[in-house]
């Protein structure tokens, strides 16, 4: 019975997933994210998940609380360093400027594609990127890379200037999203209200998370900011991090008393 499963498996459709923003700081929510999808697909056993990539943006966003990229992307190792399948990409960061989203998910999704098509001795494992995920060449069909999010970015889509129209009808009908929503939001309304959207609902995977989180990036920088705890709000070696570097105005460097953090 096991073998029938794994090879079940092995002829499953295969999709990556990429997380695109600011991850300053990254958040357990934000490694959560690709859990909860990764669940959802395997579980129902509707396509094999050969990855998880994390790309920062460019420090030219300049939103507010944007740490620059060396921590970002070192704290993102930091986070990432528990799981096997989860990993940076810092492709982003090291353009010119800022990308567009679109063209991100077409770098990574053509590299990936490339990868699996070109001659086995033509790329030296070391010069390899390190988000790239192992074992990508045991079978030879193409995998679908897919923009991971929460519901606010999908409502983002809604912002008069944020998004340009071509750039959500080029995300939704070559890649597709999967949007991580909270009980009791409605993304399905918001597709409706869209008609981009609408046409290509087929290609919007909508997971419900029951084990809601409301930590977020702007949330920590504020604490940090103000010298309360964020102990357990974020992993122990990115908090260390934060601190060893004084990013966020945090206020204290010091050791806290026992029983702070």
């Amino acid at each position: 019975m096991s073998g029938f499963i794994e090879e079940k498996s092995f002829m499953l459709p295969r999709v990556a997933l990429i997380a695109c923003g600011c991850f300053s700081p990254p958040t357990p929510m934000h490694m959560r994210l690709f859990e909860i999808a990764r669940d959802y697909f395997e579980l129902r056993g509707t396509h094999k998940v050969v990855g998880g990539i994390i790309s920062p943006t460019h420090d030219s966003y300049g939103k507010k609380g944007l740490a620059p990229a060396l921590d970002r992307c070192a704290m993102i190792k930091l986070a990432a360093q528990s799981s096997n399948w989860i990993r940076l990409s810092d492709w982003e960061v090291h353009q010119p400027q800022w990308m567009r989203t679109k063209a991100v998910l077409h770098y990574h999704q053509n590299y990936l594609n490339n990868y699996i098509n070109s001659p086995y001795d033509e790329e030296p494992n070391e010069l390899l990127p390190g988000w790239l995920p192992p074992g990508l060449r045991e079978r030879r069909d193409p995998i679908r890379l897919k923009l991971l999010c929460g519901a606010d970015l999908l409502e983002s889509f809604a912002v008069p200037g944020l998004w340009a129209d071509e750039d959500i009808e080029e995300i939704v009908a070559n890649h597709g999203l999967v949007v991580i929503t909270r009980c009791g939001s409605n993304p399905e309304k918001f597709i409706f209200d869209s008609d981009i959207l609408t046409k290509y609902q087929q290609n919007i995977t909508l997971i419900t998370n029951w084990v809601p989180n409301e930590v977020s990036s702007s949330l920590v920088r504020r604490l940090l900011s103000r010298g309360e705890s964020v102990k357990y709000l974020l992993d122990d070696m990115v908090l260390n991090y934060i601190k060893r570097q004084g990013l966020y105005n945090v206020k204290s460097l010091d050791t806290p008393p026992e029983g702070r953090e």
